[in-house]
């Protein structure tokens, strides 16, 4: 028996036909629903057109290449996305988590190892639906302008909403709910990815101001989380 079922739907990139077949031979076989696509931009269409619960994409492809699909997706959606590299991609690999990726998994790679880290992401956001269906409240955190629906995995900005990957809500979070109180980068990092995988400090840096980015997309003026040069982040009383 599965954890999952056929309504979970997955989006797998790749330009290799062999990959392709067998490994969503495999996921099939665990239950999940999975539509293939050998280039970015033909994904890209079919995820306007079918909606998925996750994506898992090769880098390196033709004609587009998985950075520019994952720029192209968190313009629109939060869908945790698994980058799949080669082997010598450390590069990538950390430019791909800094730009909005969940997770990455190197070539060759187990077909198991990617199933668990599939199940891992579900989970997170499974539990997440279930305390929507269990609490009558949703957990909200307010501070000023700023209302974090956790729940809802909804982030406003004066009743605006302000677009988050996972890693950027809980970014957000866990400055907003102690204002004023400095987190360090490392402190972050083990909100953001837990010890699952590595970050440098520069991946951190580097969500915190695509964060502000965000964040000033509606409002020119924002200006809430500080720099404490040499530790971490803060924001603002």
């Amino acid at each position: 028996m599965t954890e999952t079922n056929s309504n979970t739907k997955i989006a797998l990139i790749d330009d290799d036909r062999n990959i392709l077949t067998s490994v969503s031979m495999a996921l099939e076989a665990e239950g999940f629903d999975v539509k293939t696509y050998m280039d970015g931009e033909a994904a890209l269409r079919g995820l306007d057109l079918n909606p998925v619960d996750l994506v898992v994409s090769d880098i390196k492809m033709p004609r587009m290449d998985g950075m520019e699909v994952l720029t192209n997706i968190r313009e629109k959606s939060s869908v945790p996305l698994i980058f799949l590299t080669s082997k010598d991609d450390e590069i990538d690999q950390v430019l791909g988590l800094r730009m909005g990726a969940d997770d990455y998994i190197t070539k060759p790679f187990s077909q198991r190892l990617l199933v668990e880290r599939i199940r891992a992401i579900l989970r997170r956001n499974e539990m997440r639906a279930q305390k929507t269906e269990t609490n009558d409240n949703s957990i909200v955190t307010t501070h000023g302008h700023l209302t974090l629906d956790e729940d809802r995995h909804l982030c406003l900005w004066k009743e605006k909403e302000v677009n988050l990957t996972v890693t950027e809500f809980l970014l957000v979070k866990a400055l907003a709910v102690r204002p004023g109180h400095v987190k360090s980068r490392d402190s972050l990092m083990d909100i953001a990815y837990g010890d699952a995988i590595y970050v440098d400090d520069r991946t951190i840096d580097s969500h915190i101001k695509r964060i502000r980015k965000k964040f000033k997309q509606v409002d020119d003026e924002f200006d809430h989380i500080d720099t404490v040069y040499g530790i971490g982040y803060k924001y603002k009383e």
